[in-house]
């Protein structure tokens, strides 16, 4: 895999699309960057150039496939009134629901009662199956990154779903990521981690209202968990995305349900790895 901190894909002056090494801690456009070579962020090359971050893009252009893992916070799994599950509860989105960090996010108009959820994610960068106990989950993950997983709730009713999260939440850009992936061997908490995930903040904020607050800690799966339940007898490819759950404060179970409108203005920050701030509108 590419040896890289900060992995950012971007637009420069004259338009065109690269991978870039970007700087901890300051805003990303105007920055100028260390260029790499190549398109898939798991085989990239040092070029020696730089280049001016003119926009910043999703840092995958696309994926094999997105895994979403549900009610993998204990305070989110206390708010939905469930029982700790005893295996990951895993649904699917399609590469067609990524979109970039700052990138709005245009709802059709039937996606009813929107939801969202913020959420660390996990970028494969190498070909896993049959993962088992004893191998080490850092040697399949090129790196960590925000994500939101919006959900229109009206669509993960059961009667709608037939039980399944799937319909929900693969609508075109239902998980916008960004903006940045970050190596798990140069994270600055990478000696802090709980089975290959570091314990880190994440906060939610909806027209600057904070929604969620949690550390990480409160995960109920680590990626051992995750990465044995997914690929026995399965391929993960590289590339893949996985969003590993979201803590308490959804929109769904406040008193009212707080759901999001046009016009609003989605924030999700992780310490350590970045934000991202989505503007949504109606089709």
């Amino acid at each position: 895999m590419a040896d890289f901190k900060r992995l950012i894909r971007f637009e420069d002056s004259d338009g065109a699309v690269r991978y870039g090494e970007a700087e901890d801690g300051v805003d990303l456009v105007g920055q100028r960057v260390s260029v790499y070579s190549g398109t898939d962020p798991w085989a990239l090359q040092m070029t020696g150039e730089t280049a001016e971050v003119v926009k910043v893009l999703c840092p995958l252009r696309s994926s094999p496939i997105i895994y979403g893992v549900g009610l993998n916070y204990k305070h989110h799994i206390q708010e939905a009134g469930f029982p700790l599950p005893k295996f990951p509860t895993v649904f699917t989105k399609p590469s067609d629901a990524l979109a970039g960090p700052f990138e709005e996010i245009t709802v059709n108009t039937g996606c009813l009662e929107m939801d969202y959820e913020g959420e660390l994610c996990i970028v494969i960068g190498r070909d896993m199956k049959n993962f088992s106990e004893g191998d080490n989950p850092l040697e399949f993950v090129l790196g960590y990154t925000v994500g939101n997983d919006l959900s229109s709730r009206y669509w993960q009713t059961p009667e709608r779903s037939g039980h399944q999260h799937g319909m929900a939440k693969s609508f075109d850009k239902f998980a916008p990521i960004g903006p940045a992936i970050i190596s798990p061997r140069h994270l600055a908490l990478k000696d802090n981690t709980m089975d290959g995930i570091p314990d880190l903040l994440l906060c939610t904020q909806v027209n600057g209202e904070v929604r969620q607050r949690a550390r990480t800690s409160d995960l109920v799966f680590g990626l051992t968990d995750i990465f044995t339940f997914l690929s026995r007898g399965r391929t993960i490819r590289a590339g893949t995305l996985i969003m590993t759950g979201t803590p308490g404060g959804v929109g769904a179970f406040m008193k009212p349900p707080a759901w999001l409108e046009s016009g609003d203005t989605v924030e999700v920050r992780i310490e350590h790895i970045g934000v991202i701030q989505n503007h949504i509108s109606l089709e």
